[in-house]
């Protein structure tokens, strides 16, 4: 079980960020989550509030293969690109949610990256 403490470090972090990160129509920004199970992926227009796209590693295609969470998380970066290349979003604000850069927020990021999102 995570302690209190940890969750609120954790939110001073996200609030911290949130205030001089704020995705608009032209670049929105990527929203990434971690649970201990799955990670997800949103682009949100903040001005508009709303989600233009979604991911999360619950709906990969091949579940039936093994892999470890990194692998998964750079998955979901590439479908989250995907997606966002559907919507007609080149550029994004990668919003790291008060996490730390490494592990599977940076392989998402990475396969964000390459899915040819600019950020």
């Amino acid at each position: 079980m995570v302690t209190r403490k940890k969750l609120d470090r954790r939110t001073k972090i996200k609030y911290r960020l949130r205030k001089k990160i704020r995705g608009t129509g032209d670049k929105p920004r990527l929203s990434v989550f971690r649970s201990n199970k799955a990670i997800y992926a949103q682009v949100i227009d903040d001005l508009r509030g709303i989600t233009l796209a979604s991911a999360s590693s619950h709906t990969l295609e091949g579940g039936d293969k093994k892999m470890t969470k990194s692998e998964q998380a750079k998955e979901v970066g590439k479908v989250i690109a995907g997606k966002a290349k559907e919507a007609g979003i080149e550029s994004i604000i990668f919003d790291r949610n008060g996490y730390l850069y490494h592990g599977r927020v940076k392989s998402l990021a990475e396969g964000a990256r390459e899915g040819g999102l600019k950020f």
